[in-house]
């Protein structure tokens, strides 16, 4: 099983002594750190579809072509519309190998075209990653694992942070024989 860990950190300033004015009292300043840890519920792939061709109308056309049947494929897979993204669509030219006896010029096209795509359900990834190949995708260049809501889990390692830092402060000021005042900053 996979899992996730978001850590954070944060950093206190605290007033710390006693009978001193607000501005002159002493600052003791801790960074604390905070980490939860939670099951992915959300895969983001990266794929990519690259088609040659000596015309370079063509070859967009047959980019194209395929990038049109992934995104039916995926819509008949029930991936929604929100969840596909066209990233980025290329046209590059092929040029002949480097040879003395013949100058350099253009033997055909490259076009690609880069599809992002959310699965929120991770039961149906391996079928969605067997699918879109299937239909031409030849290029896969990324696959990460993420929550669909992070807040919750980002809210406790939050949490834990600001604990961690209150308590690191509280063992610094009783070392150092003052009481602590309250947080001026976060």
């Amino acid at each position: 099983m996979r899992r996730l860990a978001l850590i954070t950190a944060c950093t206190l300033i605290l007033s710390a002594g006693a009978g001193f004015a607000q501005d002159s009292a002493p600052k003791l300043t801790v960074t604390g750190e905070g980490e939860a840890v939670a099951v992915p519920d959300m895969a983001t792939v990266s794929l990519g579809v690259s088609a040659q061709n000596p015309d370079p109308g063509a070859a967009m056309n047959e980019a194209s072509e395929v990038a049109g049947a992934i995104l039916a494929r995926l819509d008949a897979m029930g991936i929604a519309a929100r969840d596909r993204q066209t990233s980025d669509v290329g046209l590059q030219p092929i040029w002949n190998s480097h040879d003395s006896d013949r100058p350099r010029e253009i033997t055909g096209y490259e076009a690609s075209n880069r599809l992002t795509v959310r699965v929120r359900d991770l039961d149906q990834l391996g079928a969605v990653l067997g699918a879109v190949t299937e239909d031409g995708a030849n290029r896969l260049s990324g696959l990460s694992f993420g929550l669909q809501d992070p807040d919750p889990v980002s809210e406790a390692a939050r949490r834990d942070a600001v604990a961690d830092a209150m308590e690191r402060a509280k063992v610094l000021a009783e070392a150092a024989g003052v009481t602590l005042g309250p947080v001026l900053s976060i």
